[in-house]
């Protein structure tokens, strides 16, 4: 951090980063804003098409991406993403763990097969995406940032979201789990809770739309809106960054401060 003020902390030129579920969304808004900060990305998620799509515009926009297809349940597919970033662009800097299903029923309607799933590829593929992430930061000889992408579900309860809210509070803490243990090799561990967004998951598309699900989000947000997936370049671009050189075990909310009433 010597020698290094303002804009400056915030310039990823040089780094590699990862985005998981970055074809659409979301993980989409953050794959540019990383790419716009200097660092070189991998586009990766299950589908193909718009995995594709993006990496597409990334490139005619002369940003330097890889693109991957890659079901986040398979551990194998993931150590391929890891590999195969690392002999595309040399290593790996940034790990930005963005991929999720959603899921609402009911806490006593909670079908066991749905919230065998939602824990399957909320909380245990994040594992395996953070854990390998790290592997290959300690390998290359320490230092890094990994963020994972939570919920406000997390962090207060959501009617319905049982399931969903449980996988991303085991994300949290995970989170600060590797912050403890990977401090030593330099590694930086955070998670992002992002609140009612204008872009959802594809399983939750038009769910948070009606007239009364709106009236109650602006009810609910001092900011009295949805964020936009534009939103959330900030902070994860400070959290990959030097900017937060001394942030770890850190879960960031973003909502509109929903989670403060």
């Amino acid at each position: 951090m010597n020698g290094q003020n303002g804009a400056r902390v915030f310039d990823l030129t040089g780094k590699v980063a990862i985005v998981t579920g970055s074809g659409r969304g979301l993980g989409r808004a953050m794959a540019r804003g990383l790419a716009e900060a200097g660092a070189s990305v991998t586009i990766c998620g299950r589908s193909a098409d718009v995995v594709a799509e993006t990496a597409a515009e990334l490139r005619a926009d002369g940003y330097p991406v890889l693109e991957i297809t890659f079901e986040a349940t398979d551990r194998q597919q993931c150590e391929g993403l890891i590999s195969a970033t690392v002999a595309a662009f040399g290593k790996l800097d940034i790990m930005v763990v963005n991929h999720g299903v959603g899921g609402a029923e009911a806490a006593e309607d909670v079908d066991p097969e749905v919230w065998g799933r939602i824990i399957d590829v909320n909380l245990t593929s994040a594992f395996t995406c953070a854990q390998l992430a790290g592997r290959q930061m300690i390998a290359q000889g320490g230092g890094g940032s990994i963020v994972m992408i939570s919920s406000s579900g997390s962090l207060v309860a959501f009617e319905g979201l049982t399931s969903y809210g449980a996988s991303k509070a085991g994300v949290d803490h995970m989170a600060r789990h590797f912050a403890s243990e990977w401090g030593r090799h330099g590694i930086r561990v955070n998670a992002i809770a992002p609140g009612y967004m204008t872009s959802q998951m594809k399983s939750s598309t038009g769910r948070y739309d009606t007239p009364e699900m709106i009236a109650k989000i602006q009810a609910g947000t001092p900011l009295e809106r949805k964020g936009a997936p534009e939103e959330l370049v900030g902070p994860v671009v400070f959290l990959a960054s030097d900017a937060s050189s001394f942030v770890t075990g850190h879960v960031l909310p973003v909502d509109g401060g929903w989670c403060i009433r």
